[in-house]
């Protein structure tokens, strides 16, 4: 047996335990959790910026007290007033209330970004999420039947906090993916599925099945944008108006199959969160216009974006090595002589 290392002072082998040599220990990995919280802080920055765009800070029909009253009709009663009222407040202090709105974004943008502050910027960012979703989102549609993927449902907003708690700081390895390492590999599992499975049955129940509400969807968008842009939202709204039912039950299927890719072996695992990706990539381009930012009416840069984030933090990366007192077991090279 041979050994592929040399002591350079006595010109001797290492010492093999077995088939093992210890080694030492390589430089830490990139802390990938950390990676991608900074980059949930840029989307936050984005939100926030876009908070502060001119027609925000108006009233009337074109205003964002406008826009909210138009999410409050057809809505169960209690969302309707939550909703209503929000709108009114928007609507007398447009100004202050806008001012409030975008600090708040921006006090969680850049809380993320630093260690001291992280954690209570993560804690404000999920129970400011779930308060816009509520009083802002009209709860994304959900309760009127309009909660499709395609447009967004069950509201861009909450997906700012579910990765904010799948991204909470914590030890530990980033495989077999990032977001197993605080909440556990059966929890982050089962809210995979959970949300994938959502995501299914919304793109089939209500008007997310109907061609001509699919077709309509992407019209309300097409308004001002680019015209590489309109002339792809053309493209989509003749594709759903008559496809439309067929693409929703297409939608419903890759969820599925991207919902139980988690609990597949590895490399397919990999390809259906690719398939993830690129689903929510198309959908984002093609369908959500990128929220409407390049339009100049966007409050948020919508679902699409963040679904690809999340994917990105369920991406496979392998097995967790098994360190021992900072040092890496590496196998011996072995062979015969001669």
């Amino acid at each position: 047996m041979t050994v592929t290392s040399v002591n350079e002072s006595t010109g001797r082998a290492p010492r093999a335990t077995g088939r093992q040599v210890v080694r030492p220990s390589s430089p830490p990995p990139r802390d990938l959790q950390r990676t991608f919280r900074l980059v949930l802080a840029t989307v936050w920055l984005l939100d926030a910026a876009l908070q502060l765009q001119p027609f925000m800070f108006t009233r009337g029909s074109n205003g964002f007290s406008g826009m909210l009253n138009g999410l409050a009709a057809g809505n169960p009663g209690i969302l309707y007033h939550s909703v209503t009222w929000n709108a009114s407040n928007v609507y007398h202090y447009p100004i202050l209330t806008n001012a409030i709105f975008a600090s708040v974004q921006f006090m969680i943008a850049f809380g993320i970004v630093y260690k001291r502050t992280c954690k209570p910027a993560l804690v404000l960012s999920i129970l400011w999420s779930i308060g816009v979703w509520w009083f802002g989102e009209g709860a994304g549609a959900v309760f009127l039947g309009g909660a499709t993927p395609f447009g967004g449902g069950p509201g861009g907003v909450l997906f700012y906090a579910l990765l904010a708690v799948l991204l909470w700081p914590s030890d530990g390895s980033d495989k077999p993916f990032v977001a197993a390492r605080t909440v556990g590999l059966r929890v982050a599992k089962a809210i995979w599925a959970v949300v994938w499975g959502v995501l299914a049955v919304l793109s089939l129940v209500g008007s997310g099945r109907s061609p001509q509400s699919l077709h309509d969807l992407v019209a309300g968008l097409n308004s001002g944008q680019p015209g590489w842009l309109a002339h792809i939202d053309r493209s989509s709204e003749s594709l759903f108006l008559h496809h439309g039912t067929a693409l929703a039950v297409l939608l419903a299927f890759v969820c599925v199959i991207v919902a139980a890719g988690v609990y597949a072996p590895p490399q397919i695992a990999q390809a259906t969160v690719a398939l993830a990706i690129v689903a929510f990539a198309l959908i984002w381009v093609a369908v959500q216009d990128f929220g409407g930012i390049l339009a100049g009416g966007a409050t948020d840069p919508n679902s699409g974006l963040l679904v690809i984030l999340l994917a990105l933090i369920y991406w496979p990366l392998g097995t967790p090595r098994v360190a021992t007192n900072g040092a890496t077991s590496v196998p011996l090279s072995v062979g015969r002589g001669g």
